[in-house]
């Protein structure tokens, strides 16, 4: 036997050859995840493009409820058949925005949260925050909208607009809650934190208004 046969023969080569034959089965394995994901992600983009389109179709028929509907089942079609779709986020805070259009006020509250659960960031980690604080409030549990909507502001930057309109909505919750002390102080954050706000003068009045009230 010379020394090539000896060394196919031996037990380190044959186990090199086992450790190669696995890595290259992983590795295979590997690209053929890579590649049905990456159908998959396409084809959910492709699905979600559909699906934005009947969302377009609910604004050019005046929020007519059938073609909510169908625009509700596709954004939903989307979320179940493409749960790892990057894009998952903003169909389904599309899909909590028809909801809530549609008086759906617990499902439309589902919907942000998993908008937030799936990864949602920036300005529509927020909106959805405050979305789910809106459904609250519209079914009047006043104590849930407040504590949703401290929630959506914690991090905010105190000058920016979502700050403005989230310190806006909670002012309103307490007030609606009967805190008008707590809503007083609210407001006054408002005016300090944002001076130069459009919404300055209904923010005095409010203020006067509540301030009169407690004089009482």
């Amino acid at each position: 036997m010379n020394s090539w046969e000896q060394v196919v023969s031996s037990h380190w080569f044959r186990l090199g050859l086992k450790i190669g034959a696995g890595a290259l089965a992983v590795a295979l394995l590997g690209l053929g995840a890579w590649l049905w994901q990456s159908r998959q992600e396409s084809r959910g983009q492709l699905a979600l493009a559909e699906a934005g389109q009947l969302v377009l179709q609910v604004e050019t028929a005046q929020g007519s409820p059938e073609a909510r509907e169908r625009a509700i089942n596709a954004l939903q079609g989307v979320i179940e058949r493409y749960p790892r779709l990057g894009l998952v986020p903003q169909a389904a805070y599309q899909l909590g925005n028809l909801r809530y259009a549609g008086g759906q006020y617990g499902a439309a509250r589902g919907a942000y949260e998993v908008a937030i659960g799936k990864g949602a960031t920036g300005s529509m980690r927020t909106l959805a925050a405050l979305g789910i604080g809106y459904t609250w409030e519209a079914e009047k549990n006043y104590a849930n909208a407040a504590t949703a909507y401290e929630s959506a502001l914690k991090g905010l930057e105190p000058k920016s607009v979502l700050a403005e309109e989230g310190l806006l909505a909670l002012a309103r919750v307490q007030e609606l809650g009967g805190k008008p002390a707590a809503a007083l102080d609210t407001y006054r954050r408002v005016l300090k934190d944002m001076p130069e706000s459009s919404r300055g003068e209904e923010l005095r009045i409010r203020i006067a208004s509540l301030q009169s009230r407690a004089k009482q």
